[in-house]
């Protein structure tokens, strides 16, 4: 028709990202994705891009931009070593569920498959860790494939898409008619939740002596927190948390046990082991949480609600499974249940977390003369702010230190790589919580292994002034896995030592406040100093190399075997 509009693929991109709602573009150009760019260019005023110093920085960044806005991150890259340099956040968010679009550029459409300059197959490598991967060829289909990227990407079970946008589509004209995707037909993201397993959870639940309530990253995802809560306070049921489920709800409510799993509170692992009938909302049974399997949880009759039926019995039989969104079934199953009080359950957990506090958290915060450990920074940097800052961490000892010590207040607060346990992730993942959520502190625990790995984001950082406040846990070994040598190789601390650099200096190259503590007397006012500092400060904590997390399950014990040191287990 004479009034059909013809517009590039590039300009046709940037105009769906800005019917899409999209505040931000995290990326790193390269020859071909430049269409993409040029047409950016003249749309700088209504989409902004965060240049990063590295693609990883780029997709981790857009991943804490989701965890914290609810919105699908937007990655752009160019082709070969661009699109390869994603394919770890890929894995990461595809772990953790959360959702990205990632634009990828491509060589032209006559290069495929003739080794080009970059050519990579970035579909192939890309399926195994994408909810879908899509190589766009010519210019007409690119409205309906980035309309289904973010429909795909942000509903069911969120997760990352990828578009391979060649360069022949980005450059051809098509017209211009976008339509926001809003179903497809092989695809149900929200399943309609049946009447029967409500039925049965309730009457599993009104009749438990022990109910205990595992709440995990899909209440989250569902902004369920509400729910739980109402849930778990009418039947009186005590809440543990996976790691990526913390902040789902108040650290300082009397129902909530803390973290479960691994290194998670005592109380909770002795709970799952003892309880009657476990309630599992939106969390799936990671080997992390169940520590071996044929020993967990036998006792009880097991409620699973997810959104992803595969997670069903996959490594823990479900005697009721809710195929549902995590919201909706808790507001279903409300009115099901009768008002209970388990005082006498509630009052058996008590000793636990009074033996906890006694034998793990009083010695681990307290503080010392001689040195610093880790838990009495995490839990003073957490009383500075409140309680209140998201709680950003990389991977290791600094990540298992500010789950156990950060308290929290409010849903949407803590960003932490969970289920692939990527290193390198928090700096960047820090920089999205901030633009996401500028209005709230945001507290970044690092340990100076993952901090080296993406470094260069301090650029970043430099560059558009966030106000993030970086509290590096710097022990001079790569922490966790040094402590896994004591435990298991007899003190062999094979390739952990590190020889770091001068932190303070890389920090003033890239213009930010610093501060280096090296005495437990230094801590309170260093901290106190970075609260009060505008704009971005990094605190050099040097923390005991001894220092270790506790409780541990050791891999392949049952939940409930928990060391409270090197060679005491806790008798309860």
């Amino acid at each position: 028709m004479a009034n059909e509009e013809m517009i590039s693929g590039s300009e046709m991109l940037m105009r769906i990202l800005q019917r899409e709602g999209v505040e931000y573009v995290f990326g790193y150009p390269g020859g071909s994705i430049m269409p993409v760019y040029d047409a950016l260019y003249r749309h700088q005023g209504d989409i902004p891009h965060i240049l990063t110093r590295h693609e990883q920085g780029a997709i981790h960044a857009a991943e804490g931009y989701a965890r914290v806005s609810g919105k699908p991150g937007v990655v752009f890259s160019t082709s070969g070593p661009g699109a390869t340099n994603l394919v770890t956040g890929m894995a990461d968010a595809l772990a953790d569920s959360t959702p990205l679009v990632i634009i990828t550029g491509q060589v032209d459409t006559e290069h495929l498959g003739f080794d080009a300059f970059q050519e990579t197959d970035v579909v192939g490598m890309s399926l195994p860790v994408t909810k879908w991967s899509y190589q766009i060829r010519k210019a007409e289909d690119v409205a309906w494939a980035v309309a289904r990227a973010f429909y795909v990407a942000s509903t069911g079970r969120p997760g990352p898409v990828v578009l391979d946008f060649t360069h022949t589509a980005q450059c051809a004209k098509a017209v211009w008619d976008y339509h926001p995707c809003t179903r497809l037909r092989s695809y149900a993201p929200v399943p309609e939740i049946q009447s029967k397993p409500l039925a049965e959870a309730a009457v599993l639940l009104n009749s438990s002596r022990k109910p205990l309530i595992l709440a995990g990253h899909g209440v989250a995802l569902a902004k369920a927190e509400k729910q739980l809560a109402e849930v778990a306070e009418k039947i009186d049921a005590p809440v543990g948390l996976t790691l990526l489920g913390l902040s789902a709800l108040p650290s300082s409510h009397p129902l909530c046990l803390g973290m479960a799993g691994m290194h998670g509170n005592i109380p909770v692992n002795i709970a799952t082991n003892q309880a009657d009938v476990i309630l599992a909302v939106g969390m799936r049974f990671d080997n992390r949480v169940t520590g071996a399997t044929e020993h967990y949880a036998r006792q009880a009759k097991i409620i699973h609600i997810d959104i992803d039926e595969t997670e069903f019995n996959k490594s823990i039989p479900a005697d009721v499974a809710i195929h549902a969104d995590a919201r909706e079934a808790l507001d279903k199953l409300l009115p099901l249940l009768r008002r209970n009080e388990h005082a006498d359950w509630r009052a058996e957990l008590k000793p636990h977390a009074e033996a906890e506090e006694r034998l793990v958290i009083q010695p681990e915060t307290a503080e010392r003369e001689d040195c610093i450990h880790m838990g009495a920074v995490v839990s003073r940097v957490s009383a500075a702010f409140g309680d209140d800052a998201i709680v950003v961490t990389d991977v290791g000892l600094n990540q298992m230190m500010s789950a156990r010590y950060s308290r929290f207040t409010q849903p949407d607060s803590i960003v932490t790589s969970g289920g692939l346990g990527t290193m390198g992730f928090g700096l960047p993942a820090a920089i999205g919580a901030k633009l996401a959520r500028p209005d709230r502190e945001v507290v970044l625990f690092l340990g100076d292994g993952g901090f080296q790995m993406t470094m260069q984001e301090l650029g970043t950082i430099m560059e558009h002034n966030l106000d993030i406040k970086i509290v590096l846990l710097n022990n001079n070994f790569l922490g966790n896995v040094r402590q896994m040598q004591a435990m298991f190789c007899e003190r062999r601390f094979s390739a952990t030592p590190l020889a770091n650099p001068d932190f303070m200096k890389i920090a003033s190259a890239y213009g930010i406040a610093s501060e280096d503590v090296e005495r437990p007397e230094q801590l309170d006012d260093a901290i106190a100093r970075m609260a009060a500092h505008k704009g971005a400060f990094l605190l050099n904590v040097n923390i005991d190399e001894e220092n270790m997390v506790f409780p541990i399950t050791r891999g392949g014990d049952p939940v409930d075997t928990i060391y409270v040191n090197l060679t005491d287990r806790y008798q309860g």
